[in-house]
């Protein structure tokens, strides 16, 4: 199979699709890698790392996009990548395209594109393996962005998130007892802070509540969320329904009455955020006050951390990749119920895609 690996092209958007690693693997398996020129330059991989792992590395958008039956990215196409698909070829990344505007799913319809959601990859036990790795990785940068923003200069509170001795610690709320909130749990309660975890699902918050006494559980019930919104110095929204819209969770009347300068850290933004004030921003300008509460809603949390985030990628992403490129996608879809759970597109025709309106 030909693949292509292409240069991402968001705002600091540093993965790439897939590591020097990755590519020997695929090589070894008698297929052909395209790489774009310096596509791994933002995680630290050479052209020539690539070139000895076998691919061969092309110099023109055209090349690389004309030559993939399948494309390996990891964020969801521009505007203009869009342009560039080949009909009737497939794409694999973290395409987020229940919250992507309707004119890309129409382009991936009509050029009968297959596309295939690596957030949407799921288990039989309800896992989503090649997801877990970017989930794991939000959910750890939270404690650092909710840090510097509850300082001083970045108009936060000014509260350190564990207290001292005869000083409370922060209280942190996070929405959602899943791969993102439990890391972010388990980093809070690191540092110190009061953390109080929602869910709907009761043994979720069972597993949670397992990592120290400084986490309370609550049943994500609307009562129980304004209530603990009301208290928090820290707001986590980390709620995923895959391929669908994240639920709007928190509305404007409650961040209303949070407390002034508190922080929101919408870590569903790729999905359409579950606060109703939360908006997409970049990591040049993550955050933004609203009701007097500081928002960030940075959809590429982990595209900061490139090369661990490629890392990781690796590990997981490679046993799905080996099946779509060594069967080729039909058969692999056919094959595989975790693969065919994450096609979005598929020759002209939706599937696994929910959209609410935002």
């Amino acid at each position: 199979m030909n693949i292509g690996i292409p240069k991402e092209r968001r705002p600091f958007e540093y993965r790439v699709g897939l590591s020097p690693a990755g590519v020997e693997i695929l090589c070894r398996n008698k297929h052909k890698v395209f790489v774009e020129h310096e596509a791994g330059i933002g995680a630290g991989f050479a052209d020539s790392e690539y070139e000895q792992a076998g691919a061969r590395i092309v110099y023109s958008v055209d090349e690389v996009f004309g030559r993939a039956e399948l494309l390996l990215k990891l964020a969801r196409p521009t505007d203009e990548e869009m342009e560039w698909l080949q009909p009737g070829s497939a794409i694999a990344g973290l395409l987020n395209l229940p919250s992507a505007k309707q004119h890309k799913i129409d382009i991936l319809v009509e050029k009968k594109i297959t596309a295939i959601a690596y957030e949407q990859i799921r288990e039989a036990d309800g896992s989503l393996p090649v997801l877990r790795p970017f989930s794991e990785i939000g959910g750890a940068m939270a404690v650092e962005v909710a840090a510097r923003l509850l300082q001083n200069p970045q108009g936060g509170r000014g509260v350190l998130l564990g207290g001292l001795p005869g000083v409370p610690p922060a209280e942190v709320v996070i929405l959602g007892a899943g791969v993102v909130g439990t890391y972010a749990a388990r980093a809070f309660t690191g540092l110190g802070a009061h953390v109080t975890v929602l869910d709907m699902d009761v043994p979720a918050l069972q597993r949670i509540s397992q990592y120290g006494a400084h986490i309370v559980t609550l049943v994500a019930t609307e009562r129980n969320i304004q209530r603990s919104c009301e208290y928090a110095n820290v707001l986590i929204g980390a709620v995923l329904v895959p391929g669908s819209r994240a639920p709007l969770l928190v509305t404007r009347e409650t961040v209303r009455k949070m407390k002034p300068r508190s922080v929101i850290i919408d870590m569903s933004i790729d999905e359409g955020g579950c606060v109703e004030t939360s908006h997409p921003t970049t990591h040049d300008r993550p955050s933004y006050i609203e009701e007097n509460v500081i928002h960030y809603c940075v959809p590429n949390m982990p595209g900061v951390v490139a090369r661990t985030a490629a890392h990781s990628f690796v590990n997981v992403a490679m046993p799905y990749l080996m099946e779509i490129t060594n069967l080729g996608v039909d058969a692999a879809i056919a094959k595989d119920p975790a693969i065919e759970l994450a096609i979005n597109t598929y020759k002209g025709e939706i599937r696994h895609l929910s959209r609410l309106t935002n």
